[in-house]
């Protein structure tokens, strides 16, 4: 494709204020990328940090947003009806309601936490509910002594004599009862809070918890724990889609009939890229509990019965290809809606159904209905039930509790080797389209690796494996993923008018990709740390109250 004559019109060749718009990417970078991961972890934790954290979020966030809001005052709108400005804001309220839920949940949980520890002392403490309530209104007494007024003349009143008198009839009852009254409130001051410590011992702080969680019942907060999960599990997921939606309106891309190629690109590329996220993510041992971590499966009472139903990860992988197969058959003409098929036209439609076709025979592969009814012939077989040693020959292999489906490997090798070969318009987007097509035959190529070494030694324990080819499978996606995001007409038109080299692209997104797989694998062993600190202080709790 030849070079533009004329520089595109975007914010990245606008000059002026451009230190303000640095500061933009640089406050949303920060809090996107590095803050929002971290709360993101301690949250799923249970971690009362996460809230702190979720609040430095949206303070970098929020001067981020000030910073943009004032750079397009000041600038021409380059990108008019621009999408990353409406999606900036529905993100803004987003966080800021997952802030507000995330104050109400600590709230609601120091009160809690308050009300448990002093039902669970009481319990331990054999004296008398009455001698306690006059303990403490002699101690309250005695500090309303402490603040008399300076004009008090100090002569003894009647007010004084009853005074007088309840401190005498506390001080009746036995050392015995006064020790333990005494032990108990040493018990309740105790460091085996932890964390909670802090908190509790602030009485402004437990006040305005216990006014927070006297508004709301328990409904209320199921119904705003499932919303706050909720935000959990989507909120790096919009960060991706304000980021990329920035990037498209700064450079000035995917405008008019060119959005449709831009969309394929991006929603495609971005799938790859959180799938190598998603195979990263089995390697350190996220989904251990769903056998996802190439681990034995946990049974029912290890796991719950419903993360025991979760079906197998190469299940989900088929089922993702056939939806996108299934999905995009009708999509491939979108660009061109109205006009004569051509020959790319058909070769697109083609990919789809393969993904669609293979993406099925993946999940019958996986479907244990379906494996029984395919052994039909030897297990009917009276010969084969005749005989003790023959009966013992009809016991499944070591292999058969993991799944070894080679379909979603194979259908991304056999796409990764057309794009690799596929003819594109200009020198510099065939070479990009080479770039992430052989990334994804370099993940077949590890992903059968891994399946090699399970298949000679199955895993024995509930515990990950991490076989080591599947890092090399996450960063060929994760790389590959970004490469075919950025191989869209637009950027490569850019690419070209700037006279970058198809090599330029391929060498910044091996960087990226390096240091995001560092930055994940951080962000996982900072949630492992979160979680232990909690059972710590929870054990340290039990040992007090024992």
């Amino acid at each position: 494709m030849s070079s533009s004559t004329t520089s595109p019109q975007s914010f990245f060749a606008l000059h002026e204020f451009g230190s303000l718009m640095l500061a933009h990417i640089v406050l949303m970078t920060i809090a996107w990328f590095f803050i929002l991961p971290i709360g993101v972890m301690l949250s799923v934790a249970r971690s009362r940090l996460a809230v702190f954290v979720q609040l430095s979020f949206l303070g970098l966030h929020s001067l981020g947003l000030l910073v943009g809001t004032i750079y397009s005052g000041k600038t021409p709108d380059l990108y008019e009806n621009n999408v990353h400005g409406k999606i900036g804001w529905i993100v803004t309220w987003i966080v800021v309601a997952q802030c507000v839920i995330g104050l109400a949940k600590l709230a609601a949980s120091i009160e809690n936490a308050q009300n448990a520890g002093v039902e669970k002392h009481m319990d331990f403490i054999p004296i008398s509910t009455e001698a306690l309530a006059q303990h403490h209104q002699s101690e309250s007494m005695r500090s309303v002594e402490h603040y008399r007024y300076s004009n008090d003349s100090g002569h003894f009143t009647a007010s004084e004599s009853s005074r007088t008198q309840s401190i005498s009839s506390s001080c009746d009852h036995s050392e015995e009862e006064q020790q333990k009254i005494r032990e108990y409130e040493d018990t309740h001051t105790d460091e085996e809070y932890g964390e909670k410590q802090g908190l509790l011992g602030n009485a402004k702080i437990q006040r305005v918890a216990a006014r927070i969680s006297a508004k709301l019942s328990k409904r209320t907060m199921r119904v705003l724990n499932i919303v706050y999960d909720a935000v959990d599990c989507t909120s790096l997921v919009l960060g991706f889609i304000a980021i990329v939606s920035g990037a498209a309106v700064y450079g000035g891309v995917f405008r008019g009939n060119h959005v449709f190629n831009g969309l394929a690109h991006t929603i495609k590329g971005g799938i790859f890229f959180w799938y190598g996220l998603l195979t990263l993510g089995r390697w350190m041992g996220c989904f251990v509990e769903f056998g996802w971590a190439w681990n034995v499966k946990p049974p029912v009472g290890v796991v719950s019965s419903r993360k025991a139903a979760i079906p197998s990860a190469e299940f989900v992988e088929s089922f993702v290809i056939f939806l996108y197969g299934a999905s995009n058959v009708f999509l491939e003409h979108l660009s061109a809606w109205g006009q004569a098929w051509t020959a790319q036209d058909l070769e697109h439609v083609s990919i789809t159904i393969m993904f669609f076709g293979g993406g099925l025979c993946g999940m019958l592969l996986e479907s244990k209905r379906v494996r029984e009814l395919l052994n039909t012939t030897i297990l009917t077989s009276p010969a084969a039930h005749a005989s003790q040693s023959t009966r013992e020959l009809l016991n499944p292999p070591k292999t058969y509790p993991f799944s070894m489906n080679p379909f979603p490997g194979l259908i991304i090798l056999l796409l990764g080797l057309m794009m690799s070969s596929h003819h594109q318009a200009s020198e510099v987007s065939t070479m990009v389209h080479k770039q992430w097509g052989t990334l994804f035959v370099g993940f077949a190529l590890a992903r059968a690796v891994t399946y090699i070494l399970n298949y000679l030694s199955p895993p024995s324990s509930y515990l990950p494996s991490r076989p080591p080819s599947e890092i090399i499978s996450s960063f060929c996606l994760i790389s590959g993923g970004l490469i075919f995001m950025a191989s869209n007409k637009d950027t490569v038109m850019a690419m070209e008018y700037y006279n970058l080299e198809a090599m330029f692209s391929f060498t910044v997104m091996m960087g990226l990709t390096s240091f995001l797989m560092a930055w994940a694998i951080i962000a996982l062993a900072v949630k492992g740390w979160a979680v232990r600190r909690r059972q710590a202080s929870s054990s340290q709790s039990t040992a007090g109250t024992a």
